[in-house]
């Protein structure tokens, strides 16, 4: 999932402090490398970049839709945002926040302090691109605001399993796949982590780089990763932070995460029930979750209508759930919301659905997140439709997963996709011959479980792994210096940090 940057509307305003950086260049100085000739023109290409505002440059690259069968007529086009380094540079530093389908543009343009430490944009050339099918790159377009709307925030109150329910959630997923590739065309079948990483690597040359140095963060570590094992001889200094594990089925990554989500939550309620005169709810952790799954029935037989008449119903209560999972920082925000349900009121509900979903409140969406991470994932891992193995998975759901529904349909929507993984199986990476590379981890991470970081860990042969113990989505975001400062080491001084060292 994707680094949580957005801010909720109750949130506090904050003051950045943005260095003096020095004048940048205007066009890049591609490294000249040997590549075959049809990919010549996109790796000596040159990028010229202009003002975009907030002491960042920004520039457009130029890839092949299909790296396999590169064409001048179907090129699509990559949106780069830049700080240059503040004192004396090393070259870059590219960094992606995750998703599959956030802005990476926008990660650094107006959040590079977020993203990156000041120690950090003083040695490098800090720059987020928009993947292709994101954002601001040639991207995915599924539906308009209300699509959208209607999309994400929907409900089907029949049984699940019924025959009205199939039918209802099956038409829902084709008309969104339908309306997907009407609205995208061609790229949509090419929006897969294997497409991006080539361009990466392409971005890499561009910028005149002999070797890739990346931070990635959530799904940002998938890319990281496969870029290693397709690229091990261009890996620099790589940091993988809130790690994914590519070896995994969609349906055991959906299993796992189900996991994380419901240790989130349960950490989040011991909490509540901590601090009693903050806490709507009393009683045991397992008493809560029962209260809270009568609390989302209820809400499937009568949805709480917000100003903007939207209903409140089960699916977005959840999200608002999940939401505040990413970070404690959203916890009493959480308990804000219950505290309102309970009286009738779905405001704060929205405001956690909404933050999740990057929709504002003007009802217009800041992004083309979840449209971008449906198509990518549905391209990313082969889509299982038997039964049995659908069975099975909603069994281990139900067992972990007390607060919601499981029906027959599996994964609905990528069975209904236009485009499939390409390959046969997902294999584990292994970078072999790669630099050393930082995996880093959070215990009681719901988004990307730190198995994942561990099982990655594993996979790539020249990994280290650091453990940050707490809650939440990404470590290095919560600015504790046991683990930032091997990370900033890594990067400025190449010096690499302690295998299992654990914060």
């Amino acid at each position: 999932m994707t680094a949580v940057t957005t801010a909720l509307a109750l949130s506090g305003c904050v003051s950045l402090f943005v260095p003096d950086r020095q004048a940048p260049s205007t066009t890049s100085a591609p490294t000249g490398e040997s590549v075959d000739a049809d990919l010549r023109p996109y790796y000596e290409q040159v990028l010229r970049w202009e003002d975009c505002g907030d002491g960042a440059t920004c520039a457009t690259a130029t890839a092949p839709l299909d790296w396999e069968n590169p064409d001048p007529g179907t090129d699509i086009e990559l949106a780069l945002s830049r700080h240059t380094a503040s004192g004396t540079g090393q070259g870059s530093l590219f960094v992606n926040p995750g998703g599959p389908g956030a802005s990476g543009y926008d990660f650094v343009k107006d959040s590079v302090d977020y993203a990156v430490s000041e120690r950090l944009q003083e040695n490098f050339d800090v720059i987020g691109w928009d993947p292709r099918g994101v954002g601001r790159s040639s991207a995915v377009d599924c539906k308009d605001d209300a699509g959208l709307d209607a999309y994400l925030y929907s409900y089907i109150p029949d049984p699940v399993d019924s025959p009205a329910y199939i039918q209802k959630a099956t038409d829902q997923a084709v008309d969104f796949a339908r309306s997907c590739l009407e609205n995208t065309g061609p790229l949509l079948e090419f929006v897969d982590t294997a497409s991006t990483v080539h361009d990466l690597d392409m971005l890499r040359a561009v910028v005149g780089d002999e070797k890739l140095n990346y931070f990635g963060f959530s799904y940002g570590s998938d890319i990281g990763a496969q870029y290693a094992d397709t690229f091990p001889e261009n890996v620099g200094r790589v940091v993988l932070d809130g790690a994914t594990d590519s070896s995994l089925s969609r349906f055991d990554t959906i299993v796992q995460q189900a996991e994380g989500f419901d240790s989130a939550i349960r950490a989040y309620l011991a909490d509540c029930l901590d601090t009693p005169a903050e806490c709507p709810f009393r009683g045991s952790v397992d008493e809560v979750l029962v209260t809270v799954d009568r609390m989302l029935d209820g809400l499937g037989a009568s949805p709480i209508r917000a100003d903007d008449g939207r209903q409140l119903n089960p699916n977005v209560m959840t999200t608002a759930i999940n939401s505040a999972m990413y970070t404690e920082e959203y916890w009493p925000y959480l308990s804000q919301a219950f505290a309102e349900v309970m009286q009738g009121d779905a405001t704060t509900a929205f405001v956690l659905a909404d933050s999740y979903f990057q929709r504002g409140e003007d009802g217009e969406y800041d992004s083309n997140l979840f449209e971008a991470f449906t198509a990518i994932n549905c391209i990313d891992y082969p889509v299982n439709t038997d039964p049995a193995a659908i069975a099975a998975l909603n069994e281990q759901l139900r067992a972990i997963d007390p607060l919601s529904d499981y029906d027959t349909l599996g994964d609905v929507q990528c069975a209904n996709w236009p485009f499939s993984y390409r390959g046969e199986t997902v294999e584990p990476v292994t970078g072999e011959g790669a630099d050393p590379i930082v995996v880093v981890g959070t215990t009681n991470d719901p988004a990307t479980p730190y198995r994942w970081a561990e099982a990655l860990s594993d996979q790539l042969e020249s990994a280290v792994l650091l453990t940050y113990e707490g809650e939440g989505h990404i470590a290095y975001d919560e600015k504790d210096e046991c683990i930032n400062t091997p990370v900033d080491d890594y990067f400025v001084d190449g010096t690499v940090p302690e295998d299992g060292l654990t914060c």
